[in-house]
């Protein structure tokens, strides 16, 4: 670490798991304050009989959206913020949930702030400090935190998309059984995926999600075909994608999508049923971990401490005579 007194490093680390703490405590009351008006904001339209929220536009409002407005007012002094990967890049976004256009120079400015901003914080910190540190010190931790702000952003958003695939794998059995009940009730398949996206707009809003930007897209003109591969595309599971080819050949081949839906569902409330018992069984050695580091040497100790005290007591006196 660097040269800085114990008492000033303490002060700084506690001051900075305060600000920690009040920011997540924050960001934990505004999240529960939107689910909360959000909620009313849907029973306020479904009393006045207002259009449903599966209903809007494609595109969406992101024009007035504040990240757009401040990088474009980036671009437009100079700045080019596009990535050489952009396709790549905004496949990951869209996976994380992020399906604004501006996404991608989102994050790319993001990335940038934080490789010049937490080398600047540090160099400030330690010019700030009763002891400045050595030149070396100085430059080998600059380093770290700027590969640290260039790595984050990368980290944070496929630990955001690992996090929502694992949500979507958990609901889409869910959403099979519904959707096979809509087919034998008589529903063509784009009823079937509206109907399955309106009832799962609260137990599972992501396969919600997923499901009703299928619908936009065939109402917009789409053919099924791409919709279908353009849904497995944006989730970038492999059930979803052998799902997506699943309808597209039994559409093309002519067979029952009842019977198909019936026997995938079936697969995939199988393949979650494993998924469980496989957590269960890793439990036991998960917990080995914390039993062996903590409660081994207590025991050790608990077990050797009367032995040693005899040694001591018996080979203390015949040593010195």
């Amino acid at each position: 670490m660097l040269d800085l007194p114990l008492d000033q490093i303490s002060r700084t680390a506690i001051l900075a798991a305060i600000f920690v703490a009040v920011l997540l405590l924050v960001m934990a009351l505004g999240t529960l304050v939107g689910n909360r008006s959000a909620i009313r904001r849907r029973l306020e339209e479904t009393q006045e009989g207002a259009p449903d929220a599966m209903a809007v536009s494609l595109r969406g409002n992101d024009t007035a959206n504040a990240w757009s407005m401040l990088v474009d007012g980036i671009e437009k002094r100079g700045l080019s913020l596009v990535d050489s990967n952009s396709d790549k890049l905004r496949a990951r976004l869209i996976a994380a949930g992020y399906t604004s256009s501006a996404a991608p120079k989102v994050f790319t400015l993001t990335r940038l702030l934080l490789t010049l901003g937490l080398p600047a914080l540090l160099v400030f910190l330690s010019l700030t400090a009763d002891e400045p540190p050595s030149l070396l010190k100085l430059y080998l931790f600059g380093s770290f935190s700027a590969i640290m702000g260039l790595y984050l952003p990368n980290l944070w958003i496929s630990a955001r998309a690992a996090r929502r695939q694992q949500e979507i794998v958990n609901g889409f059995p869910d959403a099979l059984d519904l959707m096979l009940v809509c087919v034998e009730a008589g529903l063509g398949l784009e009823a079937a995926f509206d109907r399955v996206g309106r009832e799962m707009a609260l137990s599972h809003p992501l396969v919600s999600q997923m499901v009703g930007s299928v619908v936009l897209e065939l109402r917009a003109g789409r053919s099924r075909e791409e919709a279908l591969r353009r849904m497995a595309d944006r989730v970038g599971v492999e059930e979803i994608r052998s799902f997506a080819t699943l309808l597209i050949q039994s559409d093309k081949l002519g067979s029952s999508i009842g019977q198909t839906l019936r026997i995938y569902a079936a697969e995939m409330r199988e393949k979650r049923r494993m998924r469980a018992e496989e957590k269960a069984h890793r439990l036991p050695v998960l917990l080995s971990i914390p039993l062996v580091a903590c409660m081994l040497p207590v025991m050790i100790g608990v077990l050797m401490l009367p032995a040693a005290i005899r040694v001591v007591r018996e080979l203390v006196p015949a040593l010195t005579g």
